[in-house]
Parts: C-alpha cells; sequence; structure tokens
C-alpha cells in the first residue's frame, strides 16, 4: 500500500504542490499550485461567470452578485456585493462583463497566491496551523489554539489538518478587500462564527485581538490634533468663564493680545496637548471596550447594535474615566491660561504645579472634579451617541449602506459636538471657576453649590453661559476634527 506524503513535521500534504524557490509570481505559478491548465482554468472562470449571470445577460449588476453570493450561503452581512462590483466593474458603468470578471480572477489569485506563499513558511504547498499561528501573531492578532483549529476548520474542505492553494482561493476568490492578513483573520472570524445552519454564533469582534496601543494612538492623534488648531478659542472661553463682572468678547481678545502676543492665544497648549492626548486615548479606548463588553452582555453581534442606551452609558463612562485620570493636569491647564501676568513673566509648568502643591495642597488638584465628571458623562454620551446614531442614520437613509466619507463625519461631528458642549456649558463655568480660584483665599468658593448660588446672585444665569459664543466656535470644529482624524487613523490601523 503506498504511503501519503508528509511534510517535514509529519503532517499529511494530500493535494499539496510544493513550490520551494519563493520569488515573482507569476499565473504559471498559481496553475501549478492547483495542478490546472490555462484551458482547464478558463473553463472554471467561465463556469463562475454563468453561475452568477442566471439570466444569461452576458454582464453581471449588483442584483446578480448579491443573488449570487447568497446562492453560496454566504451570510447576508458578509457578502460584500456592492464592493465586489466596484472591484470589478473597471469601466464603472454599473455592469460587469466577462473580461473585466476574468481581470478581477486573475489579479485576485496572484494576490491569494503572494500572501498564501508569505505564510507557507516551509513551502511545501501547504498552510499548516502553526504557520497561520505565526502569520497572525506577527500582525499582532493574537488566538486561542481553540480559534485557529475552528479556522482552519473552516477553511480545509476536505479535513487532513492543513490548508492547500486550492483550500485558500476558494475560501478567498469572492472577498473584494485587499488580502492582508488582517483583512483575512477579520474575514475568517466573522464567517467561521457565523452558524448557516439553525443557529448562530455571535462572533467575538476583532477588537478584542487587536493591540490596545492601536486604538490609544488613534484617539490620542485625533485628540491633540484638534485641540492644536483650536487653542486661540479655548483660551478665550477660559477667560471669560472666570470673570465676575460684564464681560464682552473683543476687550478680552485685546487683553490676551497686550499680554502675549500671537503665542498668548495658545498660552497652556503644550500642557493642553499633553493632557488631551491620553485623555482622548483612554477615552476611545474604553468607549470601544465597552461597545463590546455591552454587545457581548446583550447578545448583538455588532458594537453598533446596543441602541441608544447603551451609546450613552458606554460614551459617559468613558468620559469620565479619562478624565478623573487625566483632571490635575486639567487644574493646572486652566491656572496657567488664567493667570495674571503682573511682572509680564509667566510661571513654568514645574514652578506652578511645586507652588499649588505647597501652597493648597494636593487635594486642589482635584478642585471642580465633582462638576466635571457630572458634566463630562452627559456631555461625552450625547456627543458620541449622537455621533454614532447620525453616521448609522446617514449610511442607512443617505449613503444606502456606503461607508460615510469625510464630509459626512465632518458634518456629524459638528452636530454632535455642539449639542453636547450646550448642554452641558453651566457646569463647565462651576469648574474653571474652582479651578482657577487659590482654595487658600478668603474669596474662595467653598464648593460646587457656593459658586451656583454666589453666580446665580450676582450674575443671574446669563453668568453660567459667559463665554459659550467662543465655546461653540471651539467645540464645533474640534469635534469634527477629532472624528475625521480618529476614522482615518483606525483605517490606517486596520481597527475598522
Amino acid at each position: 500500500m503506498e504511503e501519503k506524503p508528509t511534510n517535514e513535521k509529519g503532517r499529511p500534504c494530500n493535494g499539496c504542490n510544493p513550490v520551494r524557490k519563493p520569488g515573482p509570481v507569476s499565473m504559471d505559478h498559481v496553475l501549478l499550485a492547483l495542478r490546472e491548465t490555462k484551458e482547464e482554468r478558463e473553463v472554471r472562470i467561465r463556469s463562475l461567470f454563468n453561475f452568477f449571470d442566471a439570466a444569461n445577460a452576458g454582464y453581471l449588476d449588483f442584483a446578480q452578485i448579491e443573488a449570487g453570493l447568497s446562492a453560496l450561503q454566504i451570510p447576508s452581512e458578509y457578502k460584500f456585493a456592492k464592493d465586489l462590483l466596484n472591484v470589478c466593474d473597471a469601466n464603472k458603468d454599473g455592469r460587469v462583463d466577462y473580461q473585466e470578471f476574468r481581470r478581477y480572477m486573475d489579479d485576485k489569485e496572484l494576490e491569494l497566491y503572494r500572501i498564501f506563499q508569505a505564510i507557507d513558511v516551509e513551502h511545501n504547498g501547504c498552510i499548516l496551523p502553526e504557520e497561520l499561528w505565526d502569520a497572525l501573531v506577527r500582525a499582532g492578532i493574537e488566538i486561542d489554539d481553540e480559534e485557529l483549529a475552528r479556522f482552519v476548520e473552516r477553511v480545509d474542505k476536505d479535513n487532513n489538518g492543513v490548508i492547500t492553494f486550492e483550500e485558500w482561493r476558494d475560501f478567498l476568490l469572492l472577498y473584494p478587500h485587499e488580502a492582508t492578513i488582517e483583512n483575512i483573520y477579520h474575514y475568517l472570524e466573522r464567517v467561521c462564527l457565523v452558524d448557516i445552519g439553525e443557529q448562530t454564533v455571535i462572533p467575538a469582534g476583532i477588537s478584542k485581538h487587536i493591540h490596545a496601543s492601536r486604538y490609544l494612538i488613534a484617539g490620542g492623534v485625533a485628540g491633540a490634533t484638534s485641540r492644536t488648531a483650536t487653542a486661540p478659542l479655548d483660551r478665550l472661553k477660559v477667560v471669560l468663564q472666570v470673570q465676575t463682572s460684564r464681560v464682552q468678547i473683543m476687550p478680552a481678545v485685546k487683553d490676551i493680545w497686550r499680554e502675549g502676543g500671537f503665542l498668548g492665544f495658545f498660552r497652556g497648549n503644550g500642557l493642553n496637548v499633553m493632557k488631551v492626548a491620553p485623555e482622548s486615548a483612554i477615552r476611545f479606548y474604553t468607549y470601544e471596550r465597552l461597545k463590546g463588553f455591552i454587545a457581548d452582555v446583550k447578545g448583538e453581534g455588532e458594537k453598533a447594535d446596543i441602541g441608544t442606551g447603551g451609546l450613552l452609558f458606554a460614551g459617559g463612562t468613558a468620559g469620565a474615566v479619562a478624565q478623573t485620570a487625566i483632571y490635575p493636569m486639567d487644574l493646572v491647564k486652566t491656572r496657567l491660561q488664567t493667570y495674571v501676568c503682573e511682572s509680564g513673566k509667566i510661571p513654568s509648568l514645574g514652578a506652578l504645579s511645586k507652588d499649588i502643591w505647597i501652597q493648597e495642597g494636593p487635594r486642589a488638584f482635584y478642585r471642580g472634579l465633582v462638576p466635571s465628571l457630572l458634566g463630562i458623562v452627559p456631555y461625552a454620551g450625547i456627543d458620541l451617541a449622537a455621533y454614532e446614531t447620525l453616521k448609522g442614520l446617514s449610511k442607512k437613509y443617505i449613503l444606502h449602506e456606503s461607508e460615510p466619507g469625510p464630509l459626512v463625519q465632518l458634518c456629524c461631528g459638528t452636530v454632535s459636538g455642539a449639542l453636547g458642549a450646550s448642554c452641558v456649558y453651566p457646569l463647565q463655568v462651576i469648574r474653571t471657576r474652582l479651578q482657577a480660584q487659590r482654595s487658600n483665599t478668603a474669596t474662595a468658593y467653598k464648593g460646587m453649590s457656593d459658586v451656583f448660588w454666589r453666580t446665580l446672585q450676582h450674575e443671574g444665569f446669563r453668568g453660567f453661559y459667559k463665554g459659550i459664543f467662543p465655546n461653540l466656535l471651539k467645540v464645533v470644529p474640534s469635534a469634527s476634527i477629532t472624528y475625521m482624524v480618529y476614522e482615518s487613523m483606525k483605517k490606517n490601523l486596520d481597527l475598522d
């Protein structure tokens, strides 16, 4: 009896066709790996085209592609019908003729063979489970043995424990996105954890496998960029908030210019960037993790399905966690922005922080934390929930399931940011006044309620909205820039 061929580790290699010398990839390599002639390949591609072209129209449109993918039992949420049409439709006429379809097949099979060869480090024509695991780890994706076994089982049609190129090609041939290991894993995870039979298994979500640093980087870059762009408006807002007398914008602008010139409008921005980078990073990362947790608890398959209540809870809690973590930096930033330059010299961050510690004690670094948390919870909740809701509505009703572009993200961020800021602005005024005053002076506020009653008594309700105009001018571009940069970073870091 003839023995079955095995590789160096004793695994069976049924159907494997080794190509031991990696190098430039051509269609000849693909044909060799598939044990297929050019004529046989032509027949196969023509048969697949005819399968989609059930009406024998001679071309494929969106409806035909969608129907064909459904006939292949690919779950509707992972069909990528529109993306497949766009990739195949070279002349952008909304139809795919046979030549366009064949060109897609050529490009896709070459692309899949390249990454197959990159994973198949032994170059024996088969991907071993440990080779797939190594490739995922190199891409920053960590999975356990059970998940790895499920993935291999899903692709390995003949159940011999290894993945041949033919099996690899069949699994990914109609996946229109770029065949990177991250994209393939995302597709594997979603498809493999969905049982097409009677019972559906909820996918755990790719975010638990991607290193946390990617979310931290995305949030940090987004926050730092937006704060720097709006620093002059932030300085003006804080100056107006702490004034107890009648305030006017133009005199305040002139005072800032007289004190420090153009750079005076950026006083405290360095600390603001230092503060907002970890704050935004913690906020966005906590928000994404909480959405995943809520989705698991509610039994929803996607983080986007947790509802408005879930978004409010996730956004509010994430904001509170981030604000508490960086609050001492926020207080020092406010003191720096409101410092009166009697000698014309601004104290350094170290000297100002040391002075607060010695003169007022460590508790002074947390003055105003309560109104800050009371404000950040509804602000973050309203802001993030409104943004996600608006983006979802635009995707469903305006873009017809296409991904929102930068302009739509800009509009969603603008509306959500302005709405959140306006709702909690009185709490921001109370917080800023508590932060700005020394706690060891006779006129210092005794607490949150003291600020409220003294402001109401001497300034009326209008006192709680001092500086709201520059704040709205600031928060609109700030929110918009933050979300645009964040969405862009998520795509660049493969978090989408």
